[in-house]
């Protein structure tokens, strides 16, 4: 069976989850890019809508309930080391309900959060795209 991203470019998604000005970032256990530092989010699945799949991917990778969310853009991924191609639409998420959990520790193997201006290293180019895709004013 064909897999996306990896047999063909696959459409993901990606939630920044900002709370007292800080990012909520996990550390990757799995390609693309294990053992970076990542935003929540993965891949959409058929007849699922990008923003219904924002928040389901980020529920369940955080055990948070995650209220209204903002598309803040698209980006795209070309990860050779991997071999895998991604596009994906970015969201933002200030409406947070809960405090995040390890709820997938097969896939993710820690997390906190983060000062924008104070990012864990290695940081995924995922996030990165991500947190350059954020208004000014959530940069500053």
């Amino acid at each position: 069976m064909a897999r996306p991203g990896i047999d063909f470019p696959g459409l993901g998604v990606g939630l920044v989850i900002l709370r007292d000005a800080r990012i909520l970032l996990y550390k990757r256990m799995r390609p693309p890019e294990a053992g970076y530092w990542n935003i929540v989010g993965g891949k959409v699945d058929h007849m699922e809508p990008a923003e219904e799949a924002a928040r389901r991917e980020a529920e369940e990778e955080t055990g948070l309930t995650i209220g209204r969310i903002e598309r803040i853009g698209m980006t795209e991924q070309i990860i050779d080391a991997d071999r895998q191609h991604w596009i994906s639409v970015l969201y933002l998420a200030r409406d947070i309900e809960g405090e995040p959990q390890l709820t997938e520790p097969d896939k993710l193997s820690d997390f906190g959060w983060f000062p924008l201006t104070d990012l864990p290293e290695p940081l995924s180019a995922f996030t990165k795209a991500a947190i350059a895709a954020l208004p000014t004013a959530e940069r500053s």
